[in-house]
């Protein structure tokens, strides 16, 4: 698998923008100013990297609307996802417990938008605004808390239940309907094969949940999809609701201290 390199750019960041990441819509106003001065809003392309293996993380990204993955990646090249990241949080875990690179990569799994703040900058706000070091805090647990369910969902659940999981939650974090992947990125995504892959989404296609062609999959019929997954995915999106929820309580104190 070929992985871009992040293409630097020049798109300056808005207040409205920053509120529709759940984390960066924590920020005080002073914290607000210095991500307005150092971030920018970039466009996300599929398999464009963020940070590769044993390399300095030089930047964190915080998705507006893409998705990135965490990957594991083996010595014969294979590779497995071991984690996803949207609007609700950020790309920074190794900087947050203190490290400058981890022994994974990630790179975007659907493309998008996401606004790009240098590592120092993101050091010096974590270190300066308590408010917003709470929340990555929070965050830090609630992924932390989704890798192990999701590790017992690899484990434990069919591939049907486990492609409904995975695209139910991509569809919360995109907020379309309409998902660009193909079945090869899925199968990576899931940890199998292509044709489990094709099996299950001809399985959800034939029960009128989902629509698959030309490498896109448009949701139909989201309650069906919702009985068709396993338990994890009420899991993640409680893990996760919480975090939201108090983003949005802090966001509204901020801008009326503004």
């Amino acid at each position: 698998m070929v992985i871009k390199r992040a293409r630097r750019g020049n798109s300056p960041i808005t207040v409205d923008s920053l509120r529709q990441n759940a984390i960066l819509n924590a920020l005080g106003a002073s914290s607000v100013a210095v991500v307005l001065e150092h971030g920018v809003l970039l466009p996300i392309a599929l398999r464009q990297e963020i940070y590769d293996a044993e390399q300095p993380i030089n930047d964190v990204y915080f998705p507006i609307d893409c998705v990135l993955s965490v990957v594991a990646r083996m010595i014969d090249g294979s590779q497995i996802e071991i984690g996803t990241i949207g609007r609700e949080g950020m790309s920074a875990f190794p900087l947050l417990m203190g490290a400058s690179s981890t022994a994974n990569v990630c790179y975007c799994q659907v493309r998008g938008s996401a606004l790009r703040i240098p590592a120092d900058v993101f050091r010096e706000l974590a270190a300066s605004d308590p408010a917003f070091r709470q929340l990555l805090d929070r965050y830090l647990q609630a992924y932390v808390n989704m890798l192990g369910q999701l590790a017992a969902c690899n484990r434990l659940h069919s591939i049907n239940e486990r492609c409904s999981r995975w695209l139910l939650m991509t569809r919360d974090r995109v907020d379309s309907d309409e998902i660009p992947l193909t079945q090869e990125f899925l199968a990576m995504m899931l940890g199998t094969g292509r044709s489990g892959v094709a099996i299950a989404a001809a399985t959800l296609q034939k029960a009128g949940f989902i629509k698959y062609a030309h490498g896109i999959i448009k949701i139909l019929d989201r309650p069906g999809l919702e009985q068709a997954a396993c338990e994890c995915y009420e899991v993640a999106r409680r893990q996760f609701a919480g975090l939201l929820r108090a983003s949005a309580v802090i966001g509204t104190t901020n801008q009326e201290m503004s």
